[in-house]
């Protein structure tokens, strides 16, 4: 009965806020800027709403850190195992910034005119923007036609970068890709089975939308879980519903991830530059690029399983390594002893990726652009030029050590039917848990004897 009536809760908003904006809108627009003033004459603080957001930032709001330190965590700022970091390489990343315009570090981030409303809010399912144009909309967009047709916010308006993060589809999360623009009910029992688009679930409040990002799992914020809707006493079993203070929703209810579409589990930049042979793998993706390097791909993965209390720390720009170890670039912070953690499942995404051999730290190269990696295929020079985005030293060597970053599965839920069974997880065939790396000396259900 309570999904029920979320469910009705849900259509009824829906309907409240479809407005045909055709009758208000009429004149050609030469610039997107135009029609952002065009939407403030009515929307007159939503710029200042978005201008609070991580949509708009690239960056969380201000927390302190485990070091006591006062800081602001996001794209901005971080580096992950794709295509490394924002700095240095703005017109290709800000390709999905819900702005106009972020070229580099001068971009003006007050400028309300610079606000993308269409991103967000286009129904027409025309909308798109340049992959390299630092957010500006590809110019055969018919700007009018876009901006009659705005209206609540589709899965189409949020999948168009959330889906094709790292450069297409599946690429960064595993949980979200272009199947899920019109699922099937076993792909996603919520977007396929019920008809759900993204923002029913994370909900929007004065444009800050509910959800974990880089920002909220630094700062362990503005996160939503499915108890939120479904209650801790959602199971008929009560074994399984004491299951739910240490065992995160989603982790017997994703039992695997990429089952559409493969995702990228392995990226190696330090194969990057060599002429070969274009190869392909068994899903049809290719394993080598000259500008990228090598890649590995995957479908149907089983998570990785760990203690997350929704926090993770984050390596920092100019953070000292040890090369002989994988670099964590977001270590989670959850534990067995924890009463906070959850085992939730992960994609570990993993690869080898530049750094200073001298000073020990993670290199931000230019890849983009004039001078660039991807035009000159020259290490040195991208190192220089990133490195002096970001204000930090670059020696002049350099090597490739191995990182390894955690993305939380939160997508693709399957129906109860289909859901983890008990030896899943427990008995003697079951595989799927490591019960000592969790910090278990064995499985918790088998004791004194008694089996399953």
């Amino acid at each position: 009965m309570k999904r029920l009536i979320v469910l009705f809760c849900l259509i009824i908003t829906r309907f409240m806020f479809a407005q045909d904006h055709s009758e208000f809108i009429t004149d050609a627009f030469s610039s997107p800027q135009e029609v952002t003033q065009t939407c403030l004459m009515c929307h007159d603080e939503a710029a200042k709403q978005i201008m609070r957001t991580n949509h708009w930032n690239w960056l969380n709001e201000e927390f302190t850190n485990a070091n006591n330190e006062i800081v602001k965590v996001g794209k901005q700022n971080i580096i992950n195992n794709f295509c490394i970091a924002v700095p240095s390489n703005y017109p290709r990343c800000t390709s999905c910034h819900a702005g106009y315009g972020w070229k580099d570090a001068s971009f003006d981030f007050s400028n309300e005119e610079n606000v993308d409303c269409l991103i967000c809010h286009d129904n027409s399912g025309t909308y798109k923007k340049t992959p390299t144009g630092a957010g500006m909309p590809d110019e055969d967009i018919d700007l009018l036609k876009v901006a009659q047709s705005v209206g609540k916010s589709t899965r189409n308006n949020c999948g168009i970068c959330h889906f094709d993060g790292g450069g297409g589809t599946g690429v960064k999360h595993g949980d979200l890709d272009d199947s899920l623009y019109d699922p099937e009910p076993e792909t996603d029992v919520h977007m396929g089975g019920l008809g759900f688009v993204c923002t029913d679930c994370h909900a929007t409040e004065e444009h800050k939308i509910k959800g974990a990002s880089h920002g909220s799992m630094a700062a362990n914020e503005n996160h939503f879980y499915c108890a939120d809707c479904h209650g801790d006493g959602v199971h008929k079993s009560e074994n399984l519903n004491k299951h739910v203070k240490s065992v995160a929703c989603e982790t017997c209810h994703i039992p695997e991830f990429a089952r559409v579409v493969p995702t990228k589990t392995w990226w190696d930049w330090s194969l990057a530059g060599e002429d070969r042979s274009p190869v392909k793998d068994e899903f049809g993706m290719e394993t080598y690029n000259k500008l990228k390097g090598e890649f590995v791909w995957a479908k149907n993965v089983i998570p990785t399983y760990k203690w997350y209390n929704g926090q993770a720390n984050y390596y920092r720009f100019g953070d000292k390594i040890d090369p002989s170890t994988p670099v964590q670039l977001n270590e989670l912070t959850g534990n067995i002893k924890d009463a906070n953690s959850k085992i939730a499942p992960f994609k570990v995404m993993r690869g080898k990726q530049i750094y200073d051999s001298k000073n020990n730290y993670l290199i931000v190269p230019k890849l983009f652009g004039e001078n660039g990696y991807w035009k000159t295929f020259d290490w040195n020079l991208a190192s220089e030029m990133g490195m002096k985005e970001i204000e930090l030293d670059y020696s002049g060597s350099f090597g490739f050590v191995e990182t390894e970053m955690h993305w939380p599965i939160n997508h693709m839920v399957v129906s109860k039917d289909k859901a983890l069974k008990c030896t899943s997880c427990h008995g003697k065939n079951a595989d799927r848990m490591d019960w000592e790396v969790l910090g278990y000396p064995g499985d918790p259900m088998v004791k004194k004897g008694r089996k399953l």
